[in-house]
C-alpha cells in the first residue's frame, strides 16, 4: 500500500507576497483618489454646464454678440488663468501641514491665499477694463470690440470673488474636504441659468441689459459662490475648528512669498500653453474657414475633458502633498501613479466614446444647412479621430503637473510647456499643416505631438523626484 505522505502548503515567496502588498496599498490609494477627486470632477462638470448655459442665451441675441462673448471670453480667461495658477500652490501647502498636522501653517495658507486673490483681481479687473483697446490693438472690428468690452465690463468685478472662491476650494481639497463646493456649484448651477435669462431678456420688470447683463449674472454668481464657501470655512465644522480667520490682518511674507515661488510657474506655464492652442486657432484661420470651425469642435472637446482631468490633477496635488507631510517615500509614488491610472482610464473610455459618436458631436456644433456644412463635419470627424491621442497624453500631462505641485516642484513647468509646446509641437504643427499641405490634420498631429512629449517630461521628472524623495527617507 502506497505511503500518504502529508505536504504542507506552499508559502507564498516573499517576492509574490512584496507584490500582493504593493498592489493591495495601490488599490486602497486608488480608492482614496477616487472619493476624493469625484466631487471635484463633479464641480468641473458644473462649470461646464455653465458657459455652455451661457453661450446658448448669448447665441440668441445674435451671432456678433457670440463672437463677442468669445472674444472678452478670451481676454478674461488671461487673466483667472494667471491668478488660478498662483493659488493652486495653495493646494499642496496646506495639504502637506494637514498631513503634518501643523495647524498654524494650515491656517495661514487660506488666509495668505485670500489676499493674493485680492491683490492679484486689482490689475486684472484693470486689464478687463481696458478689454477694447487690446482687441482693437489685435486688429479686432471696432463693433465686436465695443461688443466685448459691455462683456468684460460685467465680468470685471467678479474676478476678485472668483480668485477668492478659488483660494477656498483648494483649501478644501486639502483637508480631504471638497464637497461643500460641488454642493455649491450644484446649487450655482441652475442659479446662473436663471440669471443670464432674466438680465439679458430683461424679465420680472427688469430692464433688458443683452451682454452686460450675462457678465453680470456671472458676478453675481461669482459673489454667491465666495459667500458661501466663506461662510462653510469659518461657520461649519470641521472647517471652523481650523479658525482660518485669525489674525486676518496679520501678513505672513514667508509663506506668501512661497505661494508666489510655487504658484507662479504654474502660471506661466498654463499662459504658455493657452498660446500654443490660440496659436494653433489662428494657423487654422490660415487654412480655410471651414478648417477653422472644424478645429474649434474638437478643440471644444478637448476643453472638456481637460476641465475634467483638472478635478483629478486637483486631487493628485492633495494626495502627494499628504504623503510628503506624512515623509512617506513610497506613498508619494503610488499617489502619482494612482492619480494617472484613474485619469487614463476615464480619459480613455470618453475618447472611445468621442470617436464612436464623432460625428454627431460635429453636427450637434454646427447648422447643417449652411454652406461647407458636410465638408466641415467630415474634417471635425478627422480631427476628433487624430485627437485620439492628444486627449489621453493631455490628460497625463495635466494630472502629473498636479503630483508634482504636491511635491511643491513647479519651475521645470514653463521651460518643459516651452519645448514640447513651441520648439516641437508648434513647429511641427505649422510644418505639416502649411509646408506639407496636410492642412488642419496636420495642426492636430503637432498638437499631439507636443501634448505627448510634455506629458513625457513631466512624468520622468515626477519618478525622479518620487525617487529621490523614497531614498532620502
Amino acid at each position: 500500500m502506497d505511503e500518504i505522505v502529508e505536504t504542507k502548503p506552499a508559502r507564498p515567496s516573499r517576492y509574490g507576497l512584496t507584490r500582493w502588498v504593493v498592489g493591495r496599498e495601490l488599490a486602497v490609494e486608488l480608492s482614496e483618489t477616487t472619493k476624493l477627486a469625484l466631487p471635484m470632477v463633479l464641480t468641473q462638470v458644473g462649470q461646464i454646464a455653465m458657459i455652455t448655459t451661457d453661450l446658448a442665451f448669448i447665441g440668441r441675441i445674435g451671432t456678433e454678440a457670440l463672437a463677442a462673448a468669445a472674444l472678452a471670453g478670451r481676454v478674461y480667461l488671461v487673466c483667472v488663468t494667471f491668478g488660478f495658477g498662483v493659488l493652486a500652490a495653495i493646494a499642496p501647502v496646506a495639504a502637506q501641514a494637514f498631513a503634518a498636522d501643523n495647524l498654524a501653517v494650515l491656517r495661514r495658507s487660506l488666509r495668505m491665499g485670500l489676499c493674493a486673490a485680492l491683490l492679484l483681481s486689482l490689475p486684472m479687473m484693470a486689464f478687463a477694463f481696458h478689454g477694447e483697446h487690446i482687441l482693437l490693438a489685435l486688429g479686432q472690428g471696432p463693433d465686436v470690440s465695443r461688443l466685448a468690452q459691455q462683456y468684460l465690463r460685467g465680468l470685471a468685478w467678479g474676478v476678485a470673488p472668483a480668485l477668492c472662491f478659488q483660494a477656498i476650494r483648494n483649501f478644501m481639497a486639502a483637508v480631504n474636504r471638497p464637497e461643500p463646493v460641488f454642493w455649491i456649484m450644484l446649487t450655482a448651477t441652475p442659479m446662473n441659468g436663471l440669471l443670464v435669462y432674466v438680465l439679458i431678456y430683461g424679465k420680472l420688470g427688469l430692464p433688458r441689459l443683452d451682454l452686460f447683463g450675462a457678465a453680470l449674472a456671472t458676478t453675481l454668481v461669482n459673489c454667491g459662490t465666495f459667500s458661501a464657501g466663506l461662510w462653510v470655512a469659518t461657520m461649519r465644522r470641521p472647517f471652523r475648528d481650523y479658525h482660518v480667520l485669525v489674525d486676518l490682518w496679520r501678513f505672513d511674507w514667508p509663506l506668501m512669498r512661497q505661494l508666489i515661488v510655487i504658484g507662479a510657474p504654474i502660471s506661466v506655464a498654463s499662459l504658455i500653453g493657452y498660446g500654443f492652442f490660440t496659436a494653433a486657432a489662428l494657423l487654422a484661420g490660415l487654412i480655410s474657414p471651414s478648417a477653422l470651425a472644424a478645429h474649434q469642435i474638437a478643440f471644444q472637446v478637448a476643453a472638456i475633458l481637460f476641465m475634467l482631468s483638472f478635478g483629478i490633477s486637483m486631487a493628485a496635488a492633495v494626495r502627494v502633498g499628504h504623503a510628503v507631510g506624512r515623509n512617506d517615500g513610497p506613498g508619494v509614488k503610488r499617489a502619482g501613479l494612482a492619480a494617472s491610472l484613474l485619469g487614463i482610464v476615464i480619459t480613455a473610455i470618453l475618447t472611445l466614446t468621442v470617436i464612436a459618436a464623432r460625428f454627431e458631436i460635429a453636427v450637434l456644433f454646427l447648422d447643417q444647412s449652411a454652406d461647407d456644412a458636410d465638408a466641415t463635419i467630415g474634417l471635425a470627424a478627422k480631427l476628433l479621430l487624430v485627437g485620439a491621442s492628444f486627449f489621453i497624453s493631455d490628460s497625463v500631462a495635466n494630472i502629473t503637473a498636479g503630483s508634482l505641485r504636491g511635491l511643491k516642484d513647479t519651475r521645470v513647468l514653463f521651460v518643459f510647456a516651452g519645448i514640447a509646446y513651441w520648439l516641437i509641437g508648434f513647429s511641427l504643427s505649422y510644418a505639416l499643416s502649411l509646408k506639407m499641405g496636410l492642412g488642419a490634420i496636420g495642426i492636430w498631429i503637432g498638437l499631439s505631438i507636443g501634448t505627448t512629449v510634455y506629458a513625457g517630461l513631466l512624468v520622468l521628472r515626477f519618478l525622479l523626484l518620487a525617487n529621490r524623495f523614497t531614498l532620502q527617507r
